[in-house]
């Protein structure tokens, strides 16, 4: 595909994954309250969604994305509902021994969260079936461009949202006290919650 397609399409997705939405309040709680490492697997769940809709858009598969949009609800509220069950953990840890730990999290269950989150995202949605055939002919894909398209969406989401985790876990890191964290985790409770009720909220 041509250099242009191809900035232009860079451009366009990073800007989508900058926006600040469901996903990237989820990631910043999930680095505020548990660090970098407990937040990674939710940017790799973000990633695995959107790598599932970019095949939907090059594909042609926005009609069974469609056709299957309850099984995306149920996904989207079940990912709400763990949302909102690490909220109450972040909001109800205490600091020091006790302080909720990214070794001590499950993984595979935030990845899930973060696919989830990504499955029910209305922003996700329309750049994929919506600005995306727009940006790049789909017509002409092939198997190079397909590469390159997917090495740009892997490239561009991991250090975007790798980033946002990386400052939220330096901020986390200058709090040493624990009343500091005690707050640090109430907000990512908070924030998580926000991020929740973002998610089930919509259509």
């Amino acid at each position: 595909m041509d250099l242009f397609t191809l900035a232009a399409f860079t451009l366009a997705y990073a800007i989508a994954v900058l926006v600040p939405g469901p996903g990237v309040a989820a990631v910043v709680a999930r680095a505020l309250g548990g660090g970098f490492k407990g937040a990674f697997p939710m940017v790799l769940g973000i990633l695995a969604g959107d790598l599932l809709y970019f095949l939907f858009a090059v594909f042609g598969l926005a009609a069974i994305a469609t056709y299957f949009g309850p099984i995306f609800t149920i996904v989207r509220w079940a990912g709400a509902a763990y949302l909102l069950y690490i909220a109450w953990k972040f909001w109800t840890a205490r600091p020091g021994a006790e302080q909720m730990k990214p070794r001590n999290e499950d993984g595979w269950k935030t990845f899930l969260a973060g696919f989830s989150l990504t499955m029910g995202n209305p922003k996700t949605i329309v750049f994929y079936l919506a600005i995306l055939p727009s940006v790049v002919p789909l017509a002409e894909m092939n198997p190079l461009a397909f590469i390159e398209l997917t090495a740009i969406v892997v490239v561009v989401l991991l250090i975007i949202g790798c980033g946002y985790a990386w400052l939220a876990s330096v901020a986390r890191d200058l709090f040493r006290s624990e009343k500091a964290l005690g707050r640090l985790n109430k907000t990512a409770g908070a924030m998580m919650a926000g991020a929740a009720g973002l998610v089930a909220l919509q259509h």
